[in-house]
């Protein structure tokens, strides 16, 4: 049985796609949302969801949440007599949905699809899927949450074609993402975000304005009063998303502290937080090449998007008002439900074709020779850049650094600095030189990259016609070597430069054969027009190409049309 799972920083939710629509599986307390909480008995025993939240306060040394946050880091919690890594605590919250799905069914799950935010890193992916493995499910798909939750709101059922923004402000991170739907295909045109943006960093803010009215400091507060703190600040927020004005009462050392906020002031205080959230959403419009008047709707999604504040900065930024009328706590795991009808092909669901981007920008380490002849080692040189439609495949051509040199070293990063000590390796490969010239010495570099998290990198040796071959794996254990081999040979038809595409060729010909019948001004248009095309597939952006082959079918057939019968 496939599942879709919400697996978020403060709750999480399992779903399933029935004949009626997503079906939301409530938990052992009748309830949907599942606290994202790890906690540890006194008898050693493990607790997860309600259980462990409510020992959040009483028991802060064996209690923990919010290690979402820490997925694909070497970070370790210490519960008791036990250690665990954040995938190891996803994996307890995901049995946990999984034994509600066997309560409510009667039948086991054995495959999910799960979300993560857009923005999550290779690595944070990669733990996300080993979670699912420990848990003993497997993972067939991650989705992005911003298009979970455009699956969510049915935009993949419009007929027409529209371009809308998604918002998924979380408990711990914040995401955006640039989509289109066309033709029966929902395309991502760019992301951004922040993993480090969320729900919890507006309570934050809260427990320091409440430190700062009553002379306290946090930082001498022990394990049980800040967790206190943290709770009362907690629920100054929610009402906050309710009313304009709230305060509560907080006892700390034994002592009890009253604390009143209104809503304006949370607003002024959270300024920093706001100015984080306005980069990447105008990075994502930057990066689509759009402005907010291209964008037919506005989606807001996630618990933290509750707060009055985040409403009024997208309506001011956009000058309309988002739509939330689906639960914001709810829309992504009825997303992932969809994507589960999607991919089980549901009768109900409308077959339609899902891109994705690539988040980070792929390249290499280059020495440049900088004024002087002196070299400038550890630069970084994109091949693949952020936000390309995957899966995909460019190549760049680069030179060894010396005449005669025996080897070429490619190490391959991820990132989006221009020195590659502030990017994060991902593998390295050594390439054996002829003895010649450094520029009688080309080398081409392909990047191939697949949604299910394989780079394929590949070094021509022009002069040799020799291959060598890199292959990453961003989630080992999850593929096996036949099914590495076998989507290796799916992603073999990429490999071909735009300008060698089958469909471009055959434009660079018809317009070739009309510069042959033509002569005067029509011979000058049609140079521009190819010039232009042919600068166009250089770029190899799969956009730009499809955009350009459509402009340029429609020049040809204006000039053909005025061919005489």
């Amino acid at each position: 049985m496939l599942v879709g799972i919400d697996l978020g920083t403060t709750h999480s939710l399992v779903s399933v796609w029935t004949d009626d629509g997503p079906r939301l599986i409530p938990n052992a307390q009748g309830k949907f949302l599942t606290p994202s909480v790890v906690g540890v008995d006194d008898a050693g025993i493990v607790l997860v969801g309600a259980q462990a939240q409510g020992r959040l306060v009483s028991h802060p040394q064996s209690t923990v949440a919010a290690f979402k946050r820490y997925m694909g880091t070497d970070r370790v919690t210490q519960l008791g007599d036990h250690r665990f890594r954040s995938e190891e605590l996803s994996a307890l919250v995901l049995k946990s949905l999984l034994a509600d799905v066997r309560a409510e069914l009667g039948v086991d799950a054995t495959e999910a699809v799960i979300s993560v935010p857009a923005y999550f890193s290779d690595a944070q992916r990669k733990a996300t899927r080993n979670a699912g493995a420990l848990a003993g499910i497997r993972v067939d798909r991650l989705v992005n949450e911003p298009t979970a939750a455009a699956l969510a709101y049915g935009l993949e059922q419009r007929g027409n074609e529209s371009r809308f923004l998604v918002l998924d402000l979380g408990g711990g991170t914040f995401d955006v993402s640039i989509l289109e739907i066309f033709d029966g295909v929902m395309e991502v045109h760019a992301t951004a975000g922040d993993n480090y943006l969320g729900g919890e960093d507006f309570v934050d803010v809260l427990m320091h304005e409440f430190c700062a009215n009553h002379a306290l400091d946090a930082g001498t507060l022990d394990d049980a009063d800040r967790a206190r703190l943290r709770d009362g600040m907690e629920r100054i927020k929610r009402r906050l998303s309710q009313g304009p004005v709230t305060d509560a009462s907080v006892e700390l050392a034994r002592a009890t502290y009253s604390f009143s906020i209104d809503e304006s002031t949370f607003e002024q205080r959270a300024g920093s937080l706001m100015a984080r959230m306005r980069a990447p959403i105008e990075r994502a419009l930057r990066d689509a090449k759009l402005s907010s008047g291209d964008l037919d709707d506005i989606l807001l999604v996630g618990g933290a998007s509750r707060m009055p504040m985040v409403s009024r900065l997208i309506t001011r930024m956009f000058g309309r008002l988002p739509l939330r009328h689906i639960h914001p706590d709810e829309a992504i795991a009825r997303g992932t439900a969809v994507m589960a009808g999607l991919l089980s092909r549901a009768e109900a669901l409308s077959e339609v074709v899902m891109t994705d981007v690539c988040p980070y920008t792929l390249g290499i380490e280059i020495t440049r020779r900088g004024e002087g002849g002196h070299h400038q080692d550890g630069m970084f040189a994109p091949v693949i850049e952020r936000n390309t439609v995957v899966p995909t495949s460019r190549v760049e051509t680069f030179h060894p650094v010396t005449d005669y040199q025996a080897t070429l070293k490619l190490r391959v990063f991820q990132g989006e600095a221009p020195r590659v000590v502030n990017n994060v390796l991902l593998g390295e490969i050594e390439v054996p030189l002829p003895r010649a010239r450094a520029q009688d010495t080309p080398v081409d570099v392909r990047f191939t990259y697949d949604v299910s998290g394989i780079i394929q990198v590949e070094a021509l040796v022009q002069s040799t016609q020799e291959r060598h071959q890199l292959v990453i794996l961003h989630n080992p254990g999850i593929l096996d070597d036949a099914e590495v081999a076998r989507r290796l040979v799916l992603l073999s038809h990429l490999k071909i430069h735009p300008r060698e595409d089958q469909v471009n060729v055959t434009l660079i010909e018809r317009a070739e054969r009309l510069y042959e019948e033509r002569t005067g001004e029509v011979r000058r248009m049609l140079t521009e027009w190819l010039q232009g095309f042919r600068g166009v597939l250089e770029t190899q952006d799969p956009l730009r190409i499809r955009s350009a082959q459509k402009r340029m079918d429609e020049l040809l057939s204006s000039v053909e049309a005025d061919s005489p019968v």
